[in-house]
């Protein structure tokens, strides 16, 4: 009795570690296609069609949560506004700009800084407590993310001589990182309807930046290729990742699920060597070791 119990419990422990794993391998592979977008549809309008995309998704799985909680979710409107803008369409903006001057190496490895930024975030915001060990590590990755943006020439940091790109995915990591501790302020609604409310205020924030990016002749509309793009961000890194990030955390809980984005800035770098065939430098590994140490780190340091 007592073997069977444990059983069915390690399985659906195992089931959680799968789901959480699919999500990261779907956001490691969002650095690839936003390489892949390159030339084939444009950014702002990529964004704006990956909102579209997975608001039509929504409302077909999760419509009746929706209209349940529709009253809350109107109240909270320029909260889940504010958080779409910020955390979904401003960082996908300069995530898929950032595609087209860096490398998808370096954009999973930038991406990875996140937990550290969050760590100083919830500080400044909230007086989260930080410990020793939680400071050194976020100074860990804050290093390896300053090795990347600088090619891995620490000279350039004297002469704030840096690549469009990366200084563009820090920035994206910083807006996504005050998205995050904002979500401490979310109105108590079940996950799926809240995701529905970003995604609306998302999709909402998407439109002005394709207006621009049209009015100054850099509007590209999706080719074949581009649209294979779309649909591929729109169900991967949008939708499943979000859907099985979400199973993973009920059965787990976030602390736990939330070690598993550390393999973020892993899976990007084995996607955009094997599918893209980009190079894996020196200064990158140590990079990556220096992220994921400082990860490690700010994790072991948690206090209580």
């Amino acid at each position: 009795m007592t073997g069977s119990f444990f059983s069915s419990r390690l399985s659906a422990t195992h089931q959680a570690y799968l789901f959480v794993t699919i999500s990261t391998l779907c956001w490691g592979a969002n650095a690839v296609f936003s390489r892949l977008a390159v030339g084939e549809v444009s950014p702002l309008l990529l964004v704006l069609l990956r909102w579209v995309g997975v608001i039509l998704l929504l409302a077909l799985f999760a419509n009746r949560q929706i209209r349940r909680h529709a009253r809350v979710l109107w109240h909270h409107k320029v909260y889940l506004f504010l958080m779409g803008a910020l955390g979904f369409t401003a960082f996908n903006s300069l995530f898929y700009t950032a595609g087209h001057s860096t490398t998808a190496v370096n954009i999973g490895i930038i991406q990875g800084a996140m937990p550290g930024l969050v760590i100083l975030g919830a500080f400044v915001v909230y007086r989260t407590k930080v410990t020793g060990l939680q400071l050194a590590g976020v100074v860990i990755t804050m290093v390896g993310v300053m090795v990347i943006a600088a090619g891995g020439d620490l000279r350039r940091v004297t002469t704030l001589s840096f690549h469009q790109g990366d200084v563009l995915m820090v920035i994206a990591a910083a807006l996504y990182s005050a998205y995050t501790v904002g979500l401490r302020r979310k109105p108590d609604v079940p996950p799926m309807a809240l995701f529905t409310g970003f995604s609306i205020g998302a999709l909402l924030a998407a439109i002005p930046g394709v207006v621009v990016e049209s009015l100054q002749g850099n509007l590209l509309w999706p080719t074949p290729e581009g649209w294979l793009v779309v649909l591929a961000v729109t169900l991967l890194p949008s939708f499943i990742a979000q859907i099985t990030f979400i199973r993973g955390v009920a059965m787990i809980g976030p602390g736990r699920a939330g070690i598993f984005i550390n393999l973020v800035p892993v899976f990007a770098s084995i996607f955009a060597v094997s599918f893209l065939g980009e190079p894996f430098e020196a200064f990158q590994a140590i990079a990556l070791c220096l992220v994921l140490g400082g990860i490690y780190l700010a994790e072991r340091g948690k206090g209580g």
